[in-house]
């Protein structure tokens, strides 16, 4: 199928910026009572909000100060600034759509101060503004209401809306709008998308061969 309109998740398929993420919740919740490694944060809170984070981590025993978001967003916020990497053959996907004369937008949980960190620096903030949403504001996946005031603002029906993103709620969102979901999976264990509806794929030039992108 050829779309009119694809929706990217942020982090994890614009940016690798998960790792580093991982690190900053796992030395945060060590230090709050909760031992957990960076690949543990990874299996259980990819895709969630911040705030479900915190939740999780307190029922799992954690004792989190009164302002721990905030805390937290800021030990996150000031380790992204640093700087991260853009996921592999993202710019020629965007090349390829734009060709093609395919719209794009952002649908991510995390709150726009963090894409603008992320994505300014690499350029892609200006390749997908003002088309960029946060869970902060329209509601966080797995709900599809992002989804739906995303493909509403750009007047494309379901039929013609792709999705990317990498976790289990994101792929949620998409199956629940009615939407073609692809699973960017290049590292981790594809199962974690099972039952998500979303087709696992390994690379980017795997899904413009999908959507026969010239």
């Amino acid at each position: 199928m050829t779309p009119e309109l694809v929706i990217f998740d942020c982090d994890g398929v614009l940016v690798d910026s998960e790792p580093a993420t991982d690190v900053v919740i796992s030395d945060f919740l060590n230090h709050h009572g909760l031992p957990v490694t960076p690949a543990e944060v990874h299996r259980l809170f990819v895709g969630g909000t911040m705030q479900s984070v915190g939740e999780e981590a307190m029922r799992r025993g954690a004792t989190l100060p009164e302002d721990w978001l905030d805390q937290l967003y800021g030990a996150v916020f000031d380790r992204l600034r640093a700087g991260v990497p853009v996921i592999a053959g993202v710019t020629d996907l965007l090349d390829r759509l734009e060709q093609a004369g395919i719209r794009v937008a952002i649908a991510s949980n995390g709150p726009v101060e963090k894409m603008q960190i992320t994505l300014r620096p690499t350029g892609l903030w200006d390749r997908f503004a003002p088309h960029i949403y946060s869970g902060h504001d329209h509601g966080p996946k797995p709900a599809p209401d992002m989804i739906l005031r995303i493909m509403a603002d750009a007047g494309v029906t379901p039929g013609k809306t792709v999705m990317i993103d990498d976790s289990a709620p994101g792929c949620r969102s998409a199956q629940a709008a009615g939407i073609t979901c692809f699973g960017y999976v290049a590292d981790g264990d594809p199962a974690r998308l099972d039952g998500t509806g979303a087709t696992p794929v390994t690379s980017m030039q795997a899904i413009a061969q999908a959507l026969d992108l010239p």
